[in-house]
């Protein structure tokens, strides 16, 4: 029974897919014609409105990339750094 039971039941090993990038879902959304709602005035008039889904996918790219952007600011900050100690060092001719 303990064969069949593992063959043939009910719980399947779940398959858990690599998270998308933030650009990757927002291009997505925007490929499938889903990023905007369409909405008709009282007036008349259409107006076109991001969806929410669309919205998130664009604020969680720009929190990556000012992540990123925070990591090379510092990198260059150090680097920076490091050229005016060299600079002085060489200044002072004590290579």
């Amino acid at each position: 029974m303990g064969l069949l039971n593992r063959m043939y039941g009910s719980k399947k090993a779940e398959y858990k897919g690599a998270e998308k990038s933030p650009s990757r879902v927002s291009g997505g959304l925007k490929a499938q014609g889903v990023d905007r709602v369409t909405m008709l005035g009282e007036n008349g008039q259409e107006s076109e409105l991001p969806t929410l889904r669309y919205v998130a996918a664009l604020e969680q790219q720009v929190r990556e990339q000012r992540g990123s952007i925070n990591v090379l600011e510092r990198k260059l900050a150090r680097l920076e750094s490091e050229v005016q100690r060299l600079t002085g060092v060489v200044n002072s001719g004590k290579l």
